[in-house]
């Protein structure tokens, strides 16, 4: 098979288990997204770890899995706000193990730890609350923030490889235009407002911000994914779906868009 039809045959696959568990019910949604968080923490700790550094990835593990379920708990409903201050508990229990792990490394293997869970796994917990936006669940806001993320994404490339000259930032990304950033840019926010049209969770004003929003902080975090792999010298974050890479390369987007995106609901709830 060649990569051209590898590529889009297990990405439509992806694509639809996405939509479908979302679409599905509300307990289809936070185990998937549990599930895809925990890839991709996996995914980083493998990245990082090293001869001398050596983050802890079975505290790490289960400390991300308990803050995401405590997120999530707090977004439906089950638990209220006031729980989500166990979070700070949870993740001291990271320094707490390093001083019974005799590692060369100690401070920096507490830093990759912790550092991969608020990379990796709050993001996807904070999925939680748009789902649960003003109401039980409704799958809308999700639905729509990631078409909004694959329009993006998709429409940046294009332009991009079309008309793109001047670098966004070589060092980094050397394929990352100015143009692709722009063009794309403003075919999102059209799709913004095309969203609006179909999802009523939100004001056309709103899904236009968030649409803004999403092409700031996802080219951000794109370009943060980018900075890690060139770090360790790595062409993909992993090899879980075939043809498109891992985890990590697949959502670096939306790793720096979610937590804005959230704090914007916030403000306007």
């Amino acid at each position: 098979m060649s990569n051209f039809w590898q590529r889009l045959l297990f990405g439509t696959i992806f694509i639809a288990v996405l939509i479908g568990a979302i679409l599905y019910d509300a307990i289809t949604f936070r185990i998937l997204f549990l599930l895809i968080s925990i890839f991709a923490l996996d995914e980083f700790y493998k990245i990082v770890k090293t001869d001398k550094n050596e983050p802890n990835k079975t505290v790490g593990r289960i400390v991300g899995i308990l803050i995401y379920i405590l997120l999530s708990a707090i977004a439906f409903g089950t638990l209220t706000f006031k729980y989500s201050t166990l979070v700070i508990a949870l993740l001291l229990v990271i320094p707490i193990a390093e001083l019974y792990r005799n590692k060369e490394q100690p401070i920096i293997n507490i830093t990759l730890t912790t550092f991969g869970i608020f990379y990796a796994i709050i993001p996807f917990a904070l999925l939680n609350f748009f789902a649960t936006f003003k109401i039980h669940y409704n799958p809308e806001i999700v639905l729509g923030y990631f078409i909004l993320q694959w329009s993006s994404d998709t429409f940046a490339y294009l332009v991009g490889i079309t008309f793109g000259k001047r670098r966004l930032f070589e060092r980094i990304s050397p394929k990352k235009s100015w143009e692709g950033l722009i063009g794309g840019g403003v075919l999102t926010l059209i799709a913004g407002y095309i969203t609006s049209v179909y999802f009523h969770s939100l004001s056309t004003s709103n899904w236009i911000i968030i649409a803004f929003i999403i092409v700031v902080t996802g080219t951000l975090g794109d370009l943060v994914e980018s900075l890690l792999k060139r770090t360790y010298n790595l062409k993909d974050s992993g090899d879980i779906i075939p043809g498109h890479g891992g985890i990590l390369d697949r959502f670096d987007s939306l790793l720096f868009a979610i937590p804005f995106i959230w704090l914007y609901l916030n403000f306007i709830n």
